[in-house]
């Protein structure tokens, strides 16, 4: 392990927020002398993670849901239980600049400042899936930092968001009252892999509204498989400002995790997580490694302008490339 690595993995190991920061920017670099680095460390954090499980829940929600604000809430209320509570909320990046507000951070001002809490905003860089291509190598590291928790905010919902799920123990949706369209924007993939629905802002005007939104939610869950043995997805009304039934979220939360140990099933998903990620690593690296052939890069661009003017099919073109890099290891 190089000395840079070592020193971070020492000071994550002790807790040390700085040294997580650290590690965390190391893994998002796109350096290659940065890569190399990074995967001593996440290798070196793998085996600490294995004996200090943190619970894995990822957040979803429809834009203008609360996300953030529930987050903090309920992470404040994980503080005062004694749990250590680390957050990684994926913020989108702009497709012309490549970057990113990353204001989820300030939107938790009591939560990134609180004693035994980390809140990491990190850039999405074009991933698909609602979360970084490095967000598991993140929570590896706030496992192997002695966190109980880690809450994966997402960007929001779309047609792909739902990747988040296969890196987490637990998906949560979060949803708002009042809107009939509520179930025609969330899509169907995501419903079903819910483990638990919150209907947040369940309060003031929208208490009524919301009863009606659990309603219609639950019907619609009956309609669905639940994607594990042991659990059948629950509804809860909470509101993040008021602090209504976030004590009942955690209570979900835990039976949750009672019965995926008791059942079994939470070392079959861990598993199942890693194998899944390593096919998406090995797309990752492949795509990665192409793009930095200088052959390679040369020969696209002088399909580029054939494509473009319709002399070559996209998809030839891409066949073609792909070709040409891998004549190189024949």
């Amino acid at each position: 392990m190089s000395d840079r690595a070592q020193m971070l993995f020492d000071g994550i190991r002790q807790g040390d927020r700085a040294a997580l920061a650290r590690g965390i920017t190391l893994v998002e670099s796109t350096r290659v002398d940065h890569q190399q680095q990074a995967r001593e460390l996440v290798s070196a954090c793998v085996g600490l993670g294995r004996e200090r499980r943190t619970l894995r829940i990822g957040l979803t929600g429809t834009p203008g849901v609360g996300k953030s604000t529930f987050i903090e809430a309920f992470g404040m209320l994980l503080l005062s239980k004694g749990y250590r509570v680390s957050v990684l909320a994926v913020d989108p990046s702009s497709s012309r600049s490549g970057g990113s507000i990353l204001g989820d951070k300030t939107r938790m001002q009591d939560l990134s400042v609180a004693a035994g809490a980390y809140v990491r905003p990190s850039p999405s860089r074009g991933s698909l899936g609602g979360v970084a291509r490095n967000t598991l190598d993140s929570i590896i590291l706030t496992e192997a930092g002695g966190y109980d928790i880690c809450l994966v905010e997402t960007v929001g919902v779309g047609q792909s968001e739902t990747m988040v799920a296969d890196m987490v123990d637990m998906f949560v949706l979060l949803l708002q009252p009042g809107s009939g369209d509520e179930l025609q924007g969330v899509k169907r993939g995501i419903m079903e892999l819910a483990d638990l629905v919150i209907i947040n802002k369940a309060d003031g005007a929208l208490a009524i509204p919301a009863k009606l939104t659990r309603t219609e939610i639950m019907n619609a869950l009956h309609l669905m498989i639940p994607r594990r043995s042991s659990w059948t997805p629950k509804v809860v009304r909470a509101s993040a400002v008021t602090g209504y039934n976030l004590e009942r979220v955690w209570e979900t939360v835990e039976l949750y995790f009672t019965k995926l140990k008791e059942s079994g099933e939470w070392d079959g998903l861990r598993a199942a997580q890693q194998e899944k990620w390593m096919w998406r690593e090995v797309t990752n690296l492949l795509l990665t490694r192409l793009n930095r052939d200088p052959q390679v890069r040369k020969f696209a661009q002088t399909l580029e302008a054939d494509v473009a003017n319709g002399a070559v099919p996209p998809g030839i073109a891409a066949e073609q490339i792909v070709d040409k890099f891998l004549s190189a290891y024949k």
